[in-house]
């Protein structure tokens, strides 16, 4: 008999997204050592559901898990962040692609929408809220697309990038061209236009990786 528990999986889920929220806004710094007992006390959870969660997290680059010492938030590393975008830039293109081609209407127009409501967040400078819709911004486009195995690992990328982008921004960072970018991989997939939709997420890549470069200490 199988022992998958639907209930235990989406305290996982919840235990996943917390933590990883944290690390990304930087509640949890980089080399902080942490267990299950206090990350279950700061986001009240159980520490079953956490030490499922902290293993994704573990293969997501998040964390180190040290046998018998505990758990360390991972260090913020320029080459790893760099090998992340170059191999999100084969997936987010080949989804962006996939959404132009795949998506229905009521997908185009929630991406669209969501596109502008990034937008709204850059007038009243909510970086966490933008960093929230990105994630939101590529899960739509992820299911649009209708891949399933290049949405499962590009996902798996997103926080590295997200936890390094935020690192280097700060809380009162300017991301209006970083929401540009996305509005046009929304617009191009509005219209079906898979090479616009494919060249609107190369230069959002582009743009990360001139950000990493220049975040290097000279």
């Amino acid at each position: 008999m199988s022992d998958y528990n639907p209930e235990r999986a989406s305290l996982t889920d919840q235990a996943h997204q917390l933590i990883e929220e944290k690390i990304v806004m930087l509640i949890l710094v980089p080399g902080e050592l942490v267990s299950e007992s206090i990350l279950s006390n700061l986001i009240g959870i159980g520490t079953s559901p956490i030490r499922e969660a902290l293993k994704r997290l573990a293969r997501e680059h998040l964390v180190e898990i040290i046998p018998r010492s505990g758990v360390v938030v991972a260090a913020l590393n320029a080459d790893k962040q760099r090998d992340v975008l170059e191999t999100r830039r084969v997936l987010d293109c080949l989804i962006a692609k996939a959404a132009a081609r795949r998506a229905t209407i009521e997908e185009r127009l929630a991406i669209v929408t969501l596109a502008r409501e990034m937008d709204k967040t850059v007038v009243e400078n909510d970086i966490k809220g933008f960093l929230q819709m990105g994630v939101a911004f590529h899960d739509l486009l992820a299911k649009a697309g209708r891949n399933v195995i290049a949405a499962e690992t590009v996902a798996s990328l997103f926080s590295v990038s997200r936890r390094f982008w935020y690192f280097h921004t700060g809380p009162q960072g300017n991301f209006s061209e970083t929401a540009v970018l996305y509005g046009a991989i929304a617009s191009a997939i509005a219209v079906g236009d898979e090479r616009a939709a494919s060249d609107a997420s190369e230069h959002l890549i582009d743009f990360l990786l001139t950000f990493t470069l220049q975040s290097l200490p000279v």
